[in-house]
């Protein structure tokens, strides 16, 4: 039985010594070739970067040249008739302030709010933000309303909607 036993285990040990020595040959056949491989390809870069190109060497494409054909844009009289149709959001402002958050934190129901007009004063009215007119509170069916007291010019008003 030790003979059985003697004889596996050196059967072991030669198995072990060729899968090293096998293992050992292939990576240093495969790191050879590897190398191989990056220096080729490094010199086939070099001489690719090294070669001088021609102007034979470069093709060109044709190219058509570009017309305007936009139609003219009178700025002085713009086509308006486009946005005609558009709907804006018209507002009219009583007032304004400015206050600390701290303070806005504190409003509650019936709590005042001083504004920088005085009563009667006009109120703003603005079109998207931008004022337009000047005018004052009016009861129109039981509902509020405005009657325009000053309006800024129709050009001046396209200018301040740009």
């Amino acid at each position: 039985m030790d003979d059985e036993q003697g004889g596996e285990a050196a059967g072991s040990d030669d198995l072990t010594d060729d899968w090293a020595a096998a293992m050992t040959e292939e990576e240093s056949s495969s790191d050879d070739d590897g190398m191989d491989d990056w220096a080729a390809a490094m010199a086939e870069q070099d001489e690719t970067d090294s070669a001088d190109l021609t102007e034979d060497d470069i093709q060109t494409a044709p190219l058509d040249y570009l017309e305007d054909e936009s139609p003219d844009f009178d700025s002085d009289n713009p086509n308006l008739e486009v946005i005609m149709d558009i709907p804006v959001t018209i507002s009219m402002e009583v007032g304004s302030t400015e206050i600390a958050i701290r303070n806005l934190l504190q409003l509650n129901q019936g709590s005042v709010i001083e504004l920088d007009r005085l009563a009667g004063e006009p109120l703003d009215v603005k079109v998207n933000g931008t004022l337009i007119a000047h005018g004052e509170v009016v009861m129109v069916n039981e509902k509020f309303g405005i009657r325009l007291t000053d309006v800024v010019s129709p050009s001046e008003r396209i200018k301040r909607l740009r």
